[in-house]
C-alpha cells in the first residue's frame, strides 16, 4: 500500500480537513508541494485552463499522461491524483489499461466520474490494485448529455441516489470520493454516512476537504470563475501589467536609438 494514502484515512481518524488544488505542470507542482498542499489532482479541467477546449470531453489519454509526467517531476510528498479522462473508462478492461498508463506515468492514485454505472471498472482497478478516488455530483464529462451546468442533490429522489452511490463507492472501495456542486446539506448527509473522506468543490464546508482548480485560485484564468471560488489573487492581471510594462521598456530602448 502506497503510505501516502494512508493520509486519507487519518483524515477521519481526526486528521486536518485536506487541502486539494489541480497541477497540469512541473512549477505549478512543485510549488503546490512545496507549500504544503495535501493532495494534488492532475486534473482534466486542465482541457479548458490549460489547451482551451470548450469542456472537459475532448482531453484525450495522452494529453492526460503528458501533464501526469510533468507534474510528478516536480512532486516529492503530496499524493497525485490522475483523471481518466472521457471515453477512457467505458469498460473494466479499458479502464484497466488507461489507469495503468497514468499509474506508470507517476499517479498515486486515478479518479474517475459516476457511481454505480461504472462499478464494474472500479472493482476492475481496485482488483488490480490501483487505488481510485471516486467522483459524484456535478459531472463534467456529462455536460454534452446534460446540456449544462448544474447543481446536484435538489430533490429527495435526486438527494437519496447521490447517498446511495456514495455508498456503493465506500463498498467497492474507493479511498475518497469527490463531491462537486452538490447541495450542501446533501453533501454533509453523505460525508456523515461514508468512512472515507469526501473532498467538496461548490459543495459547502461539510465535506472532508475541499479542492478548486488552481487558476481559479489564483485568478489566472479571468474569462471565467465559478461562482464558489474566491480568487486569492489575481494573477492574470499581474501578467498583463508586466507584458505591458516590457512592451513599453522595448518601444521606450527603440525610439532612443
Amino acid at each position: 500500500m502506497n503510505p501516502l494514502l494512508d493520509r486519507l484515512r487519518k483524515v477521519r481518524d481526526g486528521g486536518l480537513p485536506l487541502a486539494t488544488l489541480t497541477a497540469y505542470d512541473y512549477p505549478t507542482g512543485r510549488l503546490l508541494d512545496e507549500a504544503g498542499i495535501d493532495l494534488i489532482l492532475v486534473g482534466d479541467s486542465l482541457g479548458m485552463v490549460v489547451l482551451g477546449y470548450e469542456d472537459t470531453t475532448h482531453v484525450s489519454l495522452a494529453e492526460m499522461r503528458h501533464h501526469t509526467r510533468a507534474v510528478r517531476r516536480g512532486v516529492k510528498r503530496a499524493i497525485l491524483l490522475g483523471d481518466l479522462p472521457y471515453k477512457t473508462y467505458e469498460t473494466p478492461e479499458q479502464a484497466l489499461a488507461s489507469a495503468r498508463q497514468l499509474m506508470d506515468d507517476g499517479a498515486d492514485a486515478v479518479k474517475l466520474e459516476g457511481g454505480r454505472a461504472i462499478q464494474e471498472q472500479i472493482r476492475a482497478l481496485i482488483a488490480d490494485g490501483i487505488p481510485v478516488v471516486g467522483h459524484l455530483g456535478m459531472l463534467p464529462q456529462h455536460i454534452q448529455e446534460e446540456g449544462r451546468y448544474k447543481k446536484k442533490g435538489k430533490t429527495d429522489e435526486e438527494a437519496a441516489r447521490l447517498l446511495d452511490e456514495a455508498q456503493l463507492l465506500e463498498k467497492l472501495g474507493v479511498r475518497a470520493i469527490v463531491l462537486e456542486s452538490m447541495f450542501k446539506r446533501v453533501a454533509r448527509t453523505i460525508t456523515e454516512a461514508v468512512s472515507i473522506p469526501t473532498i467538496g468543490i461548490g459543495a459547502g464546508s461539510g465535506c472532508d476537504g475541499q479542492i478548486l482548480v488552481t487558476h481559479d485560485l489564483i485568478g489566472m484564468f479571468p474569462w471565467f470563475c465559478p461562482p464558489f471560488a474566491k480568487p486569492k489573487t489575481h494573477v492574470a492581471e499581474s501578467i498583463s501589467n508586466a507584458v505591458r510594462a516590457y512592451i513599453d521598456e522595448v518601444r521606450a530602448v527603440d525610439s532612443a536609438s
